[in-house]
């Protein structure tokens, strides 16, 4: 274990912002064009990859005893990165729609580079905002997410994904043998829908019409309208195609990473709508040093669906025989999974071993491979 005392320290945060300095990457692809574009992926995907291939997986737990005051230069991490973010996407629009250096598939190339950082880092730095109960943390959530054009996902994720994880009301929980590509898909059309729907039932309960002020739906409207409009009055339609393309890259890798953390793991039907308790073993988890260094703990998912409230540094991990792990970090499985052959085949058999681990007792898994169990009864 990890003692209070040492996880306080500023040594033991400094690896997590690291990605603070990421945006650097992005200005020399954007001065220099040409192989400088590859500068971004490769200094997050591919390089996360190697460090953790050379520092191994990271077993250690930090106390759980740690205090909110304890975690300070994490909290600091993970509010700061918007306005990092703000000024990167638009700052970037601004100096990119003028340079005459650049041709028209090197502008988008830079942007491809912005939507690697927006995704990878600002969409997981919203995702720890938004658990937590502070407004200040959970407006910051909302800014990151509209920068992105994907709002919903806060809704989505708190009242639909955590709820209702490794069931057929959860559109992200990937099922066995569905390929990537038909996925992302799939979640681009029913992950709105369910969140609009979350929200019409939680105002429903109160008495209040889903057209109510108070639909966090009309915020995220405003917020990507005004997203949208900066773009277009900064960069013109040209700028407005360069943030839309940053938009679709980011959430691609949002896509991608929700697909690999619950790839063909379900949570166990009892009848009558009503499933089992989420537990560690419905999440994959992935303890590898480096790449839990850029995602913030995100890879620890096991622990965060089992305690979504805890803040990423006091995520615990598990050993193999109470959360299933994965071979490799998140960087390698995403692009592993754009392949769906190549996934199959390293993914299928650890979902049958998992099902054989801790289901031994279900000997027909037809109803939730094809998704069509009944949904859970919401109470």
């Amino acid at each position: 274990m990890v003692p209070a005392s040492k996880v306080a320290r500023f040594s033991h945060a400094a690896p997590f912002g690291i990605s603070i300095v990421l945006p650097i990457l992005v200005y020399f692809a954007a001065t220099k064009g040409g192989w400088y574009l590859l500068l971004p992926p490769f200094g997050t995907w591919w390089l996360y990859t190697g460090l953790d291939a050379w520092l191994g997986r990271n077993t250690d737990n930090p106390d759980l005893d740690t205090t909110e005051e304890q975690l300070f230069w994490y909290r600091l991490i993970t509010m700061i990165w918007f306005p990092i973010q703000f000024v990167m996407i638009y700052g970037m629009l601004i100096y990119v729609t003028g340079a005459e250096h650049l041709s028209v598939g090197e502008k988008f190339g830079v942007f491809f580079g912005v939507g690697v950082l927006s995704g990878t880092v600002g969409i997981v730095y919203s995702h720890e905002l938004m658990h937590q109960s502070n407004r200040v943390e959970r407006w910051l959530a909302d800014l990151l997410l509209s920068t992105v054009l994907y709002s919903h996902f806060r809704t989505e994720h708190l009242l639909v994904h955590h709820p209702h994880v490794g069931t057929t009301r959860d559109a992200v929980t990937a099922r066995y043998n569905e390929g990537f590509h038909r996925y992302f898909a799939r979640v681009l059309r029913e992950a709105p829908i369910s969140a609009w729907r979350a929200e019409r039932a939680m105002l429903a309960r109160r008495g209040l019409s889903s057209l109510d002020g108070k639909n966090p739906f009309w915020r995220y409207g405003v917020l990507q309208l005004m997203a949208v409009l900066l773009a277009v009055i900064l960069g013109g339609w040209l700028g407005l195609a360069l943030f839309a393309f940053q938009a679709l890259i980011a959430v691609w890798q949002l896509e991608l990473t929700n697909y690999v953390e619950h790839y063909g793991l379900t949570r166990k039907h009892l009848g009558h709508g009503k499933y089992e308790h989420v537990m560690p073993h419905h999440s994959w988890n992935a303890d590898h040093r480096a790449s839990n260094w850029l995602l913030i703990n995100l890879q620890r998912h096991s622990d965060h669906h089992y305690k979504p409230a805890r803040r990423f540094p006091l995520l615990q991990t598990y050993p193999e025989g109470e959360a299933p792990q994965l071979p490799f970090g998140y960087p390698i499985m995403g692009m592993m999974a754009m392949v769906p052959p190549l996934w199959r085949r390293r993914m299928n058999p650890r979902v049958r071993a998992w099902r054989a681990r801790y289901y031994p007792e279900v000997t027909d898994w037809t109803s939730y491979k094809n998704g069509t169990l009944p949904p859970p009864v919401i109470r």
